[in-house]
Formats: structure tokens, sequence, C-alpha cells
């Protein structure tokens, strides 16, 4: 009889604490979905409908990439804008297929809820104890707002290192290290050894560095594969990078931070408009408050909050004089294509700062 192997969509790092939870609560062996390729969103795109947004057809991608690792039970999260609704379409594409597979929802279309979480894996695993369900939750949790903490930390200083890679090399050790972690105290002391380690790596940052901040949609935020590795090519160019959207802040933070965000954007928006529309209408303000150089907003094809979000937000940045360039993803979008205007958004915000100075 074929042994049961899970797996799961990726984003960005966070395959890390999904994958502790789901082995430690379900007791089935976990199989990370294979890195992203060219070969993840082709794969994606043949079975997808044509007008769907980019992250339902990388999901799609990863879970024919699971199933060919053997995988016959996959788990979608869930939850969001019309997010909530793929699993049932994935499941049904990845059935007419062929494929004899189990689906699992984290989440169901409006909530993100313990109760509904404990239920869902209760159907893997009838002897998973609420004692254990809590207690890898909570560590899951833990890990993920560690890693969001150290990612900062990166983030703000990567562009400024003194040796090429040396971030990269120690966010590689860091990842296996957290691969292993099953308890509270490995946790904090990995934690603690790498957030002393990154600040301690040499970098060269003048007071005056660019400083961009990136907005959007969460799945091109968070998957750095999906917007072709945008903060990578910013930092190759000396910059400091913001970024809002991670775990840590849909999870724990979102749902508390509507009415601040509100009323920070109250001169040009007054309510909400679905998933993180609103939420990056704030930030541009947030950042023009704050004096940052530019803005890149990230987007799938397509996307109806950003949609409704972008004439906001441009109305915002021409009034207070903020520059912003959009990047809109999907399977045709070119590579050469971001990074000539990247450039080009670059170099204008290089002369800006040299006139303004």
């Amino acid at each position: 009889m074929k042994q049961d192997k899970i797996s799961f969509p990726r984003l960005g790092d966070y395959e890390i604490p999904i994958a502790m939870f789901l082995r430690n609560t379900t007791k089935i062996p976990v199989e990370i979905a294979p890195p992203m390729t060219r070969k993840t969103i082709e794969l994606g795109n043949l079975y997808s409908p044509e007008s769907v947004c980019i992250p339902f057809k990388y999901n799609l991608g990863n879970f024919l990439e699971a199933i060919e690792k053997g995988c016959n039970i996959l788990v979608q999260v869930g939850g969001g804008c019309r997010y909530g609704y793929y699993y049932e379409v994935q499941e049904q594409i990845l059935k007419d297929l062929g494929y004899n597979i189990t689906f699992l929802t984290l989440a169901d279309q409006k909530h993100f809820a313990p109760t509904y979480l404990y239920r869902s894996l209760k159907k893997l695993n009838p002897k998973l104890s609420i004692f254990r369900f809590i207690y890898y939750g909570l560590l899951a949790i833990d890990m993920v707002k560690k890693m969001d903490q150290l990612d900062e930390i990166i983030r703000n200083r990567i562009g400024f290192e003194q040796e090429k890679g040396a971030f990269e090399k120690e966010k590689k050790r860091l990842k296996k290290e957290l691969s292993t972690v099953k308890r509270f105290s490995k946790l904090h002391r990995i934690y603690h050894k790498y957030k002393k380690k990154l600040k301690k790596i040499p970098i060269d940052k003048p007071k005056n560095c660019l400083k961009i901040g990136i907005i959007g949609e969460l799945y091109t935020s968070m998957e750095p594969f999906s917007s072709y590795f945008l903060e990578k090519e910013l930092a190759n160019h000396h910059i400091e990078i913001k970024r809002f959207t991670n775990l840590t802040y849909l999870l724990f933070q979102k749902k508390h931070e509507t009415k601040k965000l509100l009323k920070k954007c109250k001169n040009y928006c007054k309510h909400t408009i679905g998933a993180d529309g609103m939420d990056n209408i704030a930030r541009c303000q947030i950042l023009i408050d704050h004096h940052y150089d530019g803005i890149i907003h990230t987007k799938p094809f397509g996307c109806t909050p950003e949609i409704g979000a972008i004439p906001i937000i441009d109305k915002l940045c021409h009034d207070q004089n903020m520059p912003i360039i959009y990047f809109s993803f999907d399977e045709n979008t070119s590579e050469v294509g971001i990074k000539t205007r990247l450039e080009a958004f670059y170099d204008m915000l290089e002369m800006r700062k040299e006139k303004y100075e």
C-alpha cells in the first residue's frame, strides 16, 4: 500500500514553519514542493482557466510538481480574496486530470480560525490532541514572527554588504537550522544567534542612500520568483528596501490596523476596498511621511482589489510628488523588461535625489 505524503504551495521561505507544523500534527511525511522554476508556471498555466490570476497558476504548478514526487495529500491555505475559492477549483482540475488526491484547506473562505484548522487536521490524524495542536501551532507562529524580524534586518542592510553574498550565506545557514526546530528553546537560540550574526556583517551604508518601499498584492510581494526577484535587483543597486507585507502582518496585525490605516489615508480613501487595497493606499502615505525616494507597486495581472486601488494611489503620489512604478505579472511577463524598467526607475530616482540635494 502506498504511503501517504503531504505537500503544499510554496510562498517565500515559509515552507519551513508550515512543514514543521504539518509534520508534527499529522504524523504524515511532508514533501516540500520543488523550488520555483519556469516549469512551475508552465505547468500551472497549462491547466488553469485563462483569466485566473498568477498565484492560482503558481499554486497549481506546485501541486503538479508535488504529485510527481509522490504526494497524494495536498494542502491549500485558503482565505483572502478570490484565493479563498482557489482550492475548490484546483481540486476539481486535479481530479479531472485523473489524480487520486485528498485536498485539504486550512482556512474557510473568510477566516483563518484555529477551530476550523484543528478539525481539518483531525481528518488526517484522528489521534491529534488539542495540546499537540496548540503547541506546534504556537511554535509555527513564533517561527514565522522571528523569520520576519530577521528578514527585516536583512532587507535593511543587504544592499550595502561589503562582502558580496554574505547575507545570503547566513540566510541559507539560518534556514537549514530552522528546519530542525521542534522546541521553543532551540528556536530562541537560533533567533538570537542569527540576529547578532546578521548585525555584525560589515556594511557600507551612506546616510543619504536611496530608499524604496514595495507595496501591492500579497503573493507577488512575498514570493520572490513571482516578482522576478525584485528585492534582489534593488539590493544589487545599493538601495534600502521596505516591504510591509509578510505572514506576521497578514495573520496577526492586519485586522487590528484597519482603523489606523483608514485614518492615515482618510483624504483619499474612506473605506476598505478588498484584500490589501486600502492598506496599500495608506502605505504610500506612510512612505511619503518617512521621506522615501520612490515606491514600487506589484500585483498579478487582473488582481481586482489592486486595480481598484491604483487610481487612488496614483492621485496620492501625484499630489505629493512621490515617484511610483507599477509592475503587473503574468506568465508572459519578460524578465528583461522588468529589469529595464527597474533600472530606468532607479536612474530617475538618483537624478531626482541629486537635483534636490
